[in-house]
């Protein structure tokens, strides 16, 4: 009996879908474009963003203009956003509030415009073109209205885009240093140091400049080995400065003195 009755549901849902779609599909075809914006409008409500969308691409040259356009290009937007597809929704919020920059949705869709490039932000790994445009977006936006109460959120999302970059620059010294490549590794180190001096990773950082410099003094040829070894003590003096309390104290205490030994013998 149970088998019978879900059955029953199962082909009315199958049937109501099927309906539902040629109506959808009759009103794409239809010249009554009144009945298209009523019918689209429906389907944003119902948070149906795929016809909607497609019934919205037909109307908005035909209501350009009009009264109507204002809502239809700033849904149009809407739909894309809610579809996920982030770089086209960014581009209509952006466009949207460029034409209606007294619109009552201008500071909503200037903030989404730069949203969804934090959101088509990759992780760090990967190219970060879109990060550097949600960052500047995001800060066009904190300017346009200061006083929005988005402003906040927009400042977190800033920073959070920043610890990205950090984390690629960082991920690349260190990969310059397992390559063995020291100066390019302690260069990089030292320029993410500048741009962010506060950075989470600062005392690992130190402790890899020190390693480097070790490296690259204990490598060097011999008339080059004073000079490097100079800033090798450089580096361990900012370590230790920095961070009296270091895990890496033991290590680069002991790495200190075994090239200070080695200098010695040469």
């Amino acid at each position: 009996m149970k088998l019978r009755t879900l059955t029953k549901y199962v082909l009315l849902a199958s049937v109501i879908v099927f309906v539902s779609c040629s109506e959808h599909q009759k009103l794409l075809k239809s010249p009554d474009n009144e009945a298209k914006y009523a019918a689209a409008m429906d389907y944003f409500e119902e948070n149906d963003y795929y016809r909607a969308l497609q019934l919205f691409q037909q109307l908005i040259n035909f209501y350009k203009g009009t009264e109507k356009a204002e809502k239809l290009q700033y849904y149009y937007a809407y739909c894309h956003y809610e579809q996920e597809d982030y770089i086209l929704a960014s581009y209509y919020f952006k466009r949207f509030a460029q034409n209606y920059p007294r619109s009552e949705f201008a500071e909503e869709a200037t903030f989404l415009s730069a949203y969804c490039y934090y959101l088509d932000s990759p992780r760090s790994s990967l190219d970060q073109t879109n990060t550097l445009q949600a960052i500047n977006e995001l800060q066009l936006f904190i300017d346009m209205y200061p006083e929005s109460e988005r402003v906040d959120e927009a400042s977190q999302l800033i920073d959070e885009l920043r610890d990205k970059l950090q984390k690629k620059r960082y991920d690349i010294a260190k990969l310059y240093y397992k390559m063995d490549r020291y100066e390019a590794a302690i260069t990089s180190f030292n320029n993410l140091l500048k741009d962010y001096p506060d950075t989470e990773y600062k005392e690992d950082i130190l402790y890899h400049i020190f390693k480097a410099y070790y490296s690259y003094t204990l490598n060097s040829i011999r008339m080059k080995q004073e000079e490097r070894y100079q800033a090798t003590l450089d580096s361990y003096n900012e370590l230790v400065f920095q961070y009296p309390e270091s895990e890496y104290l033991r290590e680069i205490e002991n790495l200190r003195e075994t090239l200070s030994k080695r200098l010695r013998k040469n």
